[in-house]
């Protein structure tokens, strides 16, 4: 299998950067933080929530925060359980968008007809979201000889529900998503399906030429991070568009246009962030164990970038390395506030993700490793719960910051679980 260059190219890059400038290198602070911060303890024992088959994240919502007098919500100030499912069964449905010359594979997950409960708790194989033809061959050879790391960390079966009708409850917050360099547009369905059961819709396209079936790959610099975030924007068009019959019945005319945040993880973290910048429709990002603005991405300024956001960051993610988490750091502490920055110990670059070892280039994060922090070995976090937090705290942010749910906020500055999370808030 060949391997794909990763993040370690790009922080090469920003090493002397970082060296040189110190702690705000990715954009620099006026000295004031005023941040509410909750840290951890120590690892779990063998008896702790990330030792189980069902991961757990903490428990729910109490009122609390501020609310945005101009939200135009429902159900503000409501108690929400953002470690748990939420009420409604997924749906999920694939569809092409074209953008100029590029033709993309979109995927949606929504919440769908209570009637989808029963194929939805069924699913589907994750091969199914590959097309028929040799890149499904290339996919179902992949599953096929997973290694340690994948036969821990790849999730094979999804929760969702193809083509289901829609819960008709909308119109509904839209989540775009981005994923990571040489990756799938679904490489965080976990996520993406948690999202939906909270009434949300998640919409993610394959970036062509940067994806898992592509070699060779597009580069990791400033002229493809603008191919991809135009990607984004050719999408999220589409899926605006009520009269688009190639958009998927389901999600048709259903999306708000005011509530749309952008998420993505590695390289799509800084789509999400660039996005975040140039597409005045995004109003919250969440970018995934990578940082927005860094030297390779020239064109990326925190500075330009009002929206909230909340920074993911793996402790021991040896893709990025030390020097990307410094970097993953100061974009916190440079970022407009409201600010969130939430650092998971023990985690991996890939660790979060569905793909945790489908490939050699994905082991990082799944299974046992090599700490990047002194290189001991150890075991990283197991990826059910590296996926349960990330997707608690993304149904929380977006909850917060799309439908003005305040009592969110109380979530969103705490570590669930403690063991496991820091939690810093810059409010």
């Amino acid at each position: 299998m060949r391997r794909f260059a990763s993040l370690t190219l790009l922080l090469a890059a920003c090493s002397t950067a970082a060296a040189t400038s110190g702690p705000d290198s990715a954009g620099g602070t006026d000295g004031t933080n005023s941040s509410i911060s909750s840290t951890t303890g120590e690892p779990p024992g063998p008896g702790s929530s990330a030792a189980t088959d069902t991961p757990t994240t903490g428990a729910g919502t109490t009122e609390g925060g501020t609310l945005d007098p101009n939200a135009t919500t429902t159900g503000q100030g409501s108690e929400e359980d953002y470690d748990a499912p939420g009420a409604a069964p997924v749906g999920n449905a694939t569809f092409s968008v074209v953008a100029g010359e590029r033709t993309l594979l979109v995927e949606a997950w929504y919440p769908a007809d209570i009637s989808a409960q029963a194929a939805a708790d069924a699913g589907h194989p994750i091969a199914e979201f590959v097309p028929e033809g040799p890149q499904r061959d290339m996919m179902v050879a992949l599953l096929a000889k997973l290694s340690e790391h994948g036969q821990v960390g790849v999730r094979e079966q999804t929760r969702s529900a193809r083509d289901a009708a829609s819960a008709g409850t909308g119109p509904y917050p839209l989540v775009m998503f981005s994923h990571c360099h040489g990756c799938v547009r679904f490489s965080m369905f976990t996520i993406a399906e948690h999202l939906a059961s909270h009434g949300f819709v998640v919409v993610a396209p394959d970036h062509a030429g940067n994806t898992l079936f592509d070699d060779p790959q597009a580069p990791l610099d400033e002229a493809f991070l603008q191919v991809r975030v135009a990607d984004q924007m050719a999408v999220l068009d589409a899926v605006l568009d009520a009269g688009n019959s190639a958009v998927p019945e389901a999600i048709r005319g259903a999306i708000d246009p005011a509530r749309i945040g952008a998420m993505g993880h590695s390289y799509g973290a800084a789509t999400a962030g660039r996005l975040a910048q140039e597409d005045d429709r995004i109003v919250a990002a969440l970018p995934i164990a990578a940082p927005v603005q860094n030297p390779i991405f020239s064109g990326t300024k925190l500075a330009e970038i009002d929206e909230p956001q909340l920074f993911v960051l793996a402790a021991e993610d040896n893709s990025i390395g030390k020097i990307g988490n410094q970097l993953i750091e100061s974009n916190f502490d440079a970022a407009a506030t409201p600010a969130y920055l939430v650092r998971m110990k023990d985690t991996g670059h890939w660790g979060p993700t569905d793909i945790c070892g489908l490939a050699e280039q994905f082991d990082a994060g799944c299974g046992p490793g090599a700490r990047q922090t002194d290189g001991s070995e150890f075991v990283y976090l197991d990826p059910l719960q590296a996926r349960a937090i990330v997707a608690a705290y993304a149904a929380a942010f977006f909850d917060h910051h799309l439908r003005g749910n305040a009592a969110a906020l109380e979530f969103l500055q705490t570590a669930t679980p403690p063991e496991l999370v820091e939690v810093e808030a810059r409010l």
